[in-house]
């Protein structure tokens, strides 16, 4: 692990309570992958363990432990300064950005730590991308250039012939193909703010990541927008581990297969109270500050 503070801590014992069972889900349907482009990877499972966080001086995170299976939605909720948007960023190696921060623990992607001293920064990138809370196309690139800024970021090279095919293919699992397909030159900043949202996630998936995490999505977006990018992450899930952040206990039910709560008492560091299927957390939490959270009674 980066930063100041290597130590590993020990386990945090009773402070999670879990169920390892995840519900069935209906199917989706498949989308076809594009006959070009870079290959297609599977998804990965993605499992942190003990991992604590400063800032400074400040603990942010205490011994976090959570299991993201492959091809499944995981949702962090919890109310506002427990660590849920900290923990998404130490997920893709965000979080040693920050020049005061440090962190303990593991981050295993398919059982390999994203952290060991071998592991290279662009490649953990690639296996996990991220979309921010607020779209950000770059503005000064077509709709086309925004899909396949990417690849450039991550130095991903493709042939000039199999370009057209990945951005189509990244547009329609973004759903958003349908909508900009006759207007690929302008500009991505022209969309409006779901249809830019949908165009981060389109330059995301071009990448082929194998887990996706998303920072609360839909904050700044209208409902049918909301709606959209809901029915994008459903379709897109049997194809990429997704976690999501979100203050919306309606969409986590809606759009997750387990849920992890995330709190921070009286100025502690965060921790998971209690995570499992997300149908158990709503309808039958083993510990009743996550019935009190989920039922709005604070946060």
């Amino acid at each position: 692990m980066t930063g100041d503070r290597t130590d590993v801590l020990p386990s945090i014992g009773d402070q999670h309570a879990s169920t390892t069972v995840i519900p069935a889900v209906p199917a989706v349907p498949a989308i076809p992958a594009a006959p070009s482009g870079p290959p297609v990877p599977t998804t990965a499972s993605l499992e942190a363990e003990r991992v604590s966080a400063w800032f400074g001086q400040r603990k942010v995170l205490d011994r976090v432990s959570l299991e993201m299976p492959a091809g499944r939605v995981t949702a962090l909720i919890g109310p506002s300064g427990c660590g849920k948007s900290t923990f998404l960023r130490i997920l893709n190696r965000m979080h040693e950005l920050v020049p005061s921060a440090a962190l303990a623990g593991e981050v295993r992607l398919d059982g390999q730590d994203i952290y060991a001293p071998e592991r290279r920064l662009t490649d953990a990138r690639k296996a996990i991308g991220m979309v921010f809370q607020k779209p950000n196309p770059f503005p000064a690139m077509s709709i086309q250039d925004n899909v396949l800024a990417g690849l450039r970021l991550t130095g991903t090279k493709i042939g000039k012939g199999e370009r057209e095919g990945l951005v189509e293919e990244s547009l329609v699992r973004a759903g958003l193909w349908l909508e900009v397909k006759d207007r690929l030159k302008q500009p991505g900043s022209a969309l409006s703010g779901g249809q830019q949202q949908r165009l981060c996630i389109a330059r995301s998936l071009a990448v082929r990541p194998r887990v996706l995490l998303m920072d609360e999505p839909c904050s700044a977006l209208d409902p049918t927008s909301t709606r959209v990018v809901e029915e994008t992450i459903q379709q897109i899930a049997a194809d990429v581990t997704i976690v999501i952040v979100t203050h919306n206990m309606q969409q986590a039910h809606r759009v997750s297969h387990q849920c992890a709560f995330f709190l921070a008492a009286h100025g502690t560091p965060g921790v998971i109270v209690e995570h499992g299927p997300t149908d158990t957390i709503f309808d039958n939490p083993q510990d009743q500050r996550t019935s009190d959270y989920v039922n709005g009674r604070f946060g």
